[in-house]
């Protein structure tokens, strides 16, 4: 499925006040359910659960990065914007265990810079930045599960 479709998908929920939307593709037998946890919650991002064929739920990471976790969106210095996953997977600094990573503290990024992977469902998705600046901050650790909307990356626009 397309991030970006996804993500938006997750704004109209959030703007509609929706708890809940699935979408079930009768062709290919996949399907998507966005949840949103308690509205009453500050800065509950909407959880992804993607769907097997037969209705199975995929596995789902159980926990964000202690850095992530304290992430909060008001808490954003000014001039700092940040990468977040736009899918439940497994985050990969670099393309295979022997190759340099993406992107390091220090690196400059415009908005088609690969910083990261995540795999999901055996597939490589390739994470840009999104945005022209300087990595700041690192906040996943490579090989570490992911959520939707978890930060992953702190970047000082330029």
């Amino acid at each position: 499925m397309d991030p970006k479709l996804i993500r938006r998908l997750a704004r109209i929920m959030s703007g509609e006040g929706l708890t809940e939307l699935k979408i079930d593709d009768k062709e290919t037998g996949l399907a998507l359910c966005l949840k949103r946890g308690d509205l009453t919650a500050p800065n509950m991002a909407p959880q992804v659960l993607q769907m097997m064929p037969g209705g199975m739920p995929a596995p789902v990471a159980s926990h964000a990065a202690p850095a992530a976790a304290a992430l909060e969106e008001g808490a954003l210095p000014a001039g700092m914007s940040v990468v977040e996953s736009p899918m439940v997977g497994t985050f990969y600094r670099s393309s295979s265990p022997e190759s340099e990573p993406f992107a390091e503290v220090g690196t400059k990024v415009d908005d088609e810079k690969v910083v990261c992977i995540v795999e999901a469902m055996k597939v490589m998705n390739e994470i840009k930045a999104e945005t022209r600046g300087v990595v700041a901050e690192i906040l996943v650790a490579d090989g570490e599960p992911v959520e939707f909307g978890q930060p992953l990356f702190l970047i000082k626009k330029s």
